[in-house]
């Protein structure tokens, strides 16, 4: 009977205990169910509006406040989007759309003048989730070349299409063409005007010195302004672009490092997204955007430790110059330059803007 007692004794005190280990492991599963999943607030974008012998001695206060305005102006329509949740692709496009808009940069509205006093326009963008890219070159009729380099990435099976092809192309997905005369700007068409009669004074090519076409001591002054911007979202994705209407005086069709997938423009969520401005026969060689993506994935360093060797290393070895915007997979950026300035702004997630013009 006792034992019997006994038996019963310690059934209930184990049933007891059960009941009170499931009662807490079920108030434990309650409290870890109402922790909320906190999504990743980790986001930034940067821009660039080019790079070169950018000196304050030379810039009016009127126009460096004019310069200021719009990059802060183009950098906040980016956050903004980001900030809302939205992709890093939009992001870039928008924010390139203010400064392609822009008489001040070289790149849609503001683009140089080629040789024969014509506009050519390229761009390129990149979708670093996906790896796939579109990029355009020689337009003379697209208002907003960031946009129709976009359409090739997601309308078409193509990565670049080139001149009237690509035009083309615009009209088949509905995109508005823009007369040529758009892009005419005084300032432009000047320069371009003050470079041939420099060229002309500097060389006699009435004696068959066909040898100043490609030794333009004017190009280094003549070549820099294209517009760019790297973005990172709240999902984790990268995306980079690049818009430039090119040098001025080119001929012969020439075309830059802007919409040269790697070159000018890369982005892997792996690494980094990257958007290059500068002498571009240079940076095609370097491959600098996708070789700053490549030091980070084979070699492991840091973006700023890549950027840093790539420009202030590698390009200036081979003869040329310019800089580049970047931002990696966690946030973190680099504005690196080996000119005397770069048009250049950043802002982080909690909405922190750094802008700068020249070598601080």
């Amino acid at each position: 009977m006792k034992k019997f007692q006994t038996l019963t004794l310690l059934i209930g005190f184990f049933m007891l205990f059960s009941c009170d280990f499931d009662q807490k492991s079920q108030n434990k599963s309650e409290v870890n169910a109402e922790i909320p999943t906190i999504p990743s607030e980790k986001f930034g974008i940067v821009i660039h509006g080019g790079a070169g012998t950018i000196l304050k001695k030379n810039m009016s206060d009127s126009l460096e406040l004019a310069y200021r305005q719009k990059l802060e102006e183009a950098i906040r329509v980016g956050h903004e989007i980001l900030a809302r949740g939205g992709s890093s692709l939009d992001a870039v496009t928008s924010t390139i759309n203010i400064l392609e808009d822009s008489p001040l940069f070289n790149a849609g509205k503001g683009a140089v003048f080629t040789h024969d006093e014509t506009n050519e326009l390229d761009a390129s963008i990149m979708d670093g989730a996906t790896l796939n890219a579109g990029a355009v070159s020689g337009v003379q009729r697209i208002k907003n070349p960031i946009d129709l380099a976009n359409a090739v990435m997601t309308q078409s099976e193509h990565v670049m299409l080139s001149g009237n092809g690509a035009e083309d192309f615009a009209q088949l997905i509905g995109m508005e063409l823009v007369d040529p005369s758009y892009f005419y700007t005084e300032r432009r068409f000047q320069s371009l005007q003050k470079v041939k009669e420099r060229l002309k004074k500097e060389y006699n090519h009435d004696s068959g010195n066909n040898a100043a076409v490609f030794e333009d001591p004017f190009i280094k002054n003549t070549k820099f302004g294209t517009v760019g911007c790297v973005a990172l979202d709240k999902k984790g994705n990268l995306a980079a672009g690049t818009s430039t209407g090119g040098m001025t005086n080119k001929r012969w069709n020439r075309i830059g490092d802007a919409p040269i997938i790697g070159a000018g423009t890369y982005a892997n969520n792996a690494t980094c997204a990257v958007s290059s401005t500068g002498w571009g026969e240079y940076f095609i060689r370097a491959m600098v955007a996708h070789d700053i993506s490549a030091m980070m994935e084979y070699k492991g360093v840091s973006l700023q430790e890549a950027a840093s060797e790539v420009i202030q290393k590698k390009v200036p070895a081979l003869g040329g110059d310019g800089g580049i915007v970047a931002i990696d997979k966690d946030g973190n950026i680099a504005m690196e330059f080996n000119t005397a300035g770069m048009y250049r702004a950043h802002m982080n997630a909690e909405g922190e803007l750094i802008l700068g013009i020249y070598k601080e």
